[in-house]
This record gives C-alpha cells, structure tokens and sequence, in this order.
C-alpha cells in the first residue's frame, strides 16, 4: 500500500497512513523502513505504531511529536500527568477501560475534556469517550510510560490481577516471593512486561547511563543517572516490587529464586533500530532487592580522543606513552570516573594489524573490533593474575588489564612490561602520583615501580554547559584571586541556567578533566627515596604538570564547565576546600 493514497477518512488504514506520513515528513523513517513495518504489522495483525516501536525502528519520543503533528496540541508532559491529584470523572470513565485505551482525562477546559493518549488517532477511544462524558474530547498524545504511571497512581485498584493476587497472597502469610513459579507469573503478566520495558525504553531515549530500581516500605522507587547525577522519575506501586524485579532478572537470566545473595547479569535489546547491552546487578535490601543496570550504548559511544574532552597536551602525552614498545601506563580515578573509557579510547587507536592487543576485563563493556577481550571468572579461578600469567605465552604486544587489584596482578604485570610488553591497566585513586604509593602499598618494590612506570593519568569527569541556555556571569574578583583565576577569564565564565534540551539542570554530557605524571629522573629519585605521594605531586607540578583542579579551572574559563561543578567533584574527592580559599598548590589537587 503506498502511504501517498489516502484510504477513507475515520478508518484504522487512514489513521496510519497519516502517521506514515508524519514520520516521513520529520526525516525519522523513511519509506523503505515503513513498508518493511507496514508488512510485519499485517502478518501479525497489530497496528503500524505498535510494530515500530518492537521494531526499535521509532522512539516513543519521536511517535509523540508525530501525533502532536497531526493533531496541533503538544505532547503532554510527564509532569502535567503527575501534577493529577485524583482521576477526572472517574463515576463515568472507569479504570479498566482507561487502562486497556491507554488514556488518561485531564481537567475540563472551556467545556472541552483533554484526553492524554497513547494513540490520540484511535477515533473509537475519542468517540466513545466523548459519548459517555457528553462534551467534546481534544486528544492529546503523551508517552506510554508516563500514562502508565498516571494510571498506576490514579487507579491503584486497577493495576492489574498480579497487584491483586500478590497481596492477597501477602496477606494470608503466604511467602510468594520465595517461590519462583509464583514469581514468574507475576513476571510474564503483560502490564509488567510493558511497564519494564518502557522504563528501560525511555532511559536509553533519554541517555541516562544507568537505572535504578529502589524498593521502599511503600512504594518501588525508579531513578536515572544522568551526567553522573541521579534524578527521581516515577515511583511504582509497592505490590509491583516483586513482579518489576523478577521481570529484569528473568531478562538477565538470573535466578529468580535466590533473593539473599547478589547476582550480575547482562541483557541485550534492540532500541530504535540499534543493539544495546544492559550491565544488571542485584543485592539484596530490607524491602525486597535493589537492582542497577548500568545502559551500554555501543551506538551513542565513539572512542575518539575529541570526544573525551581531554586537554591536547595530556591527550598528546597519553598517546605518546601509548607508543611505547613496553611499559605500564596507568589511568587513576575514582569509579564512574571514565578509565575504562579512555582505555578503549587508546586501544582503538592502536595499529591493531601490527600489533597483537589482549585485555582482561571485569565485565567486558564494549567490543572493540581487531582485539582479544578474555571476561574473568574467579569462582573457577580465572582471575587477573592467572590470566596474566597465561596470556604472556600467547606473544601480545599490548595487554590491558582491567583492573590492578592485589600485589600478584601488579607484580605479573611489572614482569610483562620487563620482558618487551606494553601493559594498560587502572587503579583506584585520587590522584596519578597516589598511584605510586598505592603500587607501595601493595608491595611492589620502587626500584620495580621506576623501571617499568611510563605514564599516570589521572581523570575525572565533569558535567558540560549546554550551550543552549548557558548565561555568562562575574565572579567576584576576590574569590576569582584566590581561586588563581586571572582576571580577565573571571570576566568570560558562565553559569548553569537550564532548559528543556538539558532537563532544566543546565547541563549536558560531561568531559573528562586529568593530570598526567610522567616519571622524570627527579620523580624516579622521590620514588627510590620512598617519598609520599605529596612529594612527588609537588614535583611534578614544578616540572609543569598541571593539577586536576587547575585543569577543572581552566575548563570552566573555556566555558566548558562552571567552578562550582569543578568545585563539587574536586573537592568531594582530593580534598580541595571550598571558595573562597587560597590558590591550590600541586600537594591540595
């Protein structure tokens, strides 16, 4: 059927031409991918819409803003939804048929009543909606899981029979959540299904980088993190705890049945069109189980060092190291900090044809293409430091090792780099030259540490200004002397204000900030001496480096960031004290 020929007005045919063309009109499908949809939705007898969205050929996003194309009323908000403080005439309208229409009324304005919809061209909804309230309906369309959750508060009783049944079942004493045939019932009911999987829909549309699944007393709450913050979204009914949790743990393909212990799983989706992979993990809390699952975009992610927001001259001495026929480089930082990242980064700029390059990983986040990437398992014994030991005999020239945990990983790793390999690895510290006397701390002897040490970088990442709404500000030229700020960039800062395109938090993304040491004869000498870690940052910082917090200023001067961003994560995590303070010397970043 071609979507150019109109069929006949108030059909189901009609009502999907239109959206076709809506679509194609906004440059998110094109003909080819509506056809293929077109098809799937006859064979299956399911509406276009539907299809699209299994497909992951659409957003629920993008198929809102085409139904508010076609019907001239914005899409309604998630926040208006949740501003409802009780149903609109729920004497006439009923919870069940509501549910079933995915539709939520809105307050009367000027004699009309506002219908928020899944699907504001569905004419028998309107009509008959219209019929039984005896006043004129304006669809409206919204995002399904925004009228879940609408429905899901307004309607409690009409949640679905696994609410009912599960507390039922609670209240004769019977342990329901401890019997996993019980659970996968509740798990495969069809409202549970959808409501998961447009939670999981809307995180990685939004590109949050994780979610959080957090049961309480009274309710089972739903966070996003975005740009390393976490922001509340819409809590769930607390009968749902048991059903949503085992929904994602069957997805994983966890156990259901063991809720006493923590379980790592991992899930593979397909969201507008693009593979995603999900990193989940359970433990056990006082109101049932806590779950993370970290999104692993490959689509959104380009290990490209542009994108990492590096400073050119630590980009130029971590890529010199890189270069390096053996070696440790190492990358420091506390967790969600970006190591990984900047490791694959360098990885995938490598000469891969030329070069044999392992890595050992706990997990495995991303695949990169031309290189061998080995999953640890230490319940069989496969751990960092037996992988190690083995793979030295399978002739690599570049190792990364996801992790440097224990004094046997450091000192197999000090041996590879001794015997003509380049070795990558990171470590959790607070600053590059901490790493040095973590490596002490560990056991590994300085003269080892000074033989085989090429590089440190240090990063961490901060939240970048949406350019849309930024606003420049002055900062007081005190605090800006004391913070080391010249004067005229005090002049050229900006400051967050926050728009719709931001989430109304005035940032957007986040770029990495770092310090890089290099292991100068002077530096080399500190080590020999067994000299702390403060030493050595003075040093080095005398020999030009530049200190994490000076590189976190200089961003904000660039208007990259603000000096209260800068602020928050340098001082939470190297002990930098607030403003107004004295400039920072190497020993403070």
């Amino acid at each position: 059927m071609s979507f150019s020929i109109l069929p006949a007005p108030g059909t189901r045919a009609h009502a999907e031409a239109r959206l076709a063309g809506a679509l194609m009109q906004a440059g998110t499908c094109d003909a080819a991918v509506l056809d293929r949809a077109r098809r799937v939705a006859t064979e299956n007898r399911q509406v276009l819409a539907t299809i699209l969205l299994q497909l992951g050929l659409v957003s629920e996003a993008a198929l809102a803003a085409a139904y508010a194309t076609l019907t001239g009323w914005p899409v309604v908000s998630a926040a208006a939804l949740a501003a409802l403080d009780e149903p609109v005439l729920p004497d006439i309208l009923s919870a069940p048929f509501l549910r079933q229409a995915s539709a939520v009324p809105l307050p009367c304005e000027g004699g009309v009543l506002p219908l928020a919809m899944a699907d504001p061209l569905d004419d028998f909804v309107v009509q008959a909606v219209s019929l039984a309230v005896a006043l004129p309906v304006r669809p409206m369309a919204a995002l399904p899981v925004d009228l879940e959750a609408a429905l899901s508060r307004l309607y409690p009783e009409a949640a679905g029979t696994e609410g009912t049944d599960a507390e039922e079942g609670r209240a004769e004493g019977d342990p329901l959540e401890e019997d996993a045939d019980r659970l996968k019932d509740l798990a495969s009911e069809a409202p549970v299904i959808r409501l998961v999987n447009q939670i999981i829909f809307r995180a990685v549309e939004t590109h949050a980088s994780d979610i959080h699944f957090e049961p309480f007393e009274d309710r089972l709450g739903v966070r996003f993190r975005y740009d390393g913050v976490l922001h509340e979204m819409d809590s769930q009914p607390a009968r749902l705890i048991a059903a949503v949790i085992s929904r994602i743990k069957i997805m994983a393909r966890l156990d259901i049945a063991e809720r006493r212990l923590p379980q790592d799983g991992r899930i593979k989706l397909a969201v507008r069109g693009r593979s995603v992979d999900f990193r989940v993990s359970t433990i056990p809390a006082l109101h049932g189980e806590s779950v993370v699952m970290r999104v692993l975009d490959r689509g959104a992610v380009k290990f490209e060092y542009g994108r990492l927001g590096l400073s050119p001259a630590v980009t130029a001495q971590f890529r010199a190291a890189l270069e390096e026929p053996n070696g440790i480089v190492l990358v420091t930082g506390p967790t969600g900090s970006g190591k990984t990242t900047t490791l694959y980064t360098g990885l995938a700029q490598l000469n891969v044809t030329e070069r044999k390059v392992v890595t050992i990983e706990d997990p495995i986040e991303y695949q990169l293409a031309g290189i061998n990437q080995i999953q640890i398992r230490p319940q069989i014994g496969l751990t960092f430091a037996t992988l190690l030991r083995a793979i030295l005999r399978q002739d690599p020239d570049v190792i990364m090792v996801g992790e440097i945990r224990d004094l046997e990983t450091a000192q197999i790793a000090a041996q590879a780099a001794l015997t003509g390999h380049l070795v990558l690895s990171t470590l959790h510290t607070n600053s590059a030259a901490a790493a040095i006397t973590r490596l002490r701390d560990m056991g590994l002897e300085d003269y080892l540490q000074t033989a085989v040490l090429r590089g440190v970088l240090a990063q961490r990442l901060v939240r970048r200004l949406c350019h849309s709404c930024r606003a420049p500000m002055q900062l007081d030229a005190t605090v800006a002397q004391r913070l080391g700020i010249p004067p005229e960039q005090a002049a050229s800062l900006w400051q967050a204000v926050g728009c719709p395109e931001c989430r109304h938090t005035g940032y957007r993304g986040r770029i990495a900030i770092a310090e890089y040491l290099v292991p100068s004869p002077a530096i080399v000498r500190l080590i020999l001496a067994r000299a702390d870690h403060t030493a050595i940052e003075r040093q080095a910082a005398d020999e030009g480096m530049k200190t994490l917090f000076q590189a976190g200023i200089d961003a904000a001067c660039e208007g990259e960031t603000t000096v209260e961003e800068v602020m928050r994560i340098i001082r939470a995590e190297t002990e930098v004290p607030s403003a107004p303070v004295p400039v920072p010397g190497a020993s403070d970043a």
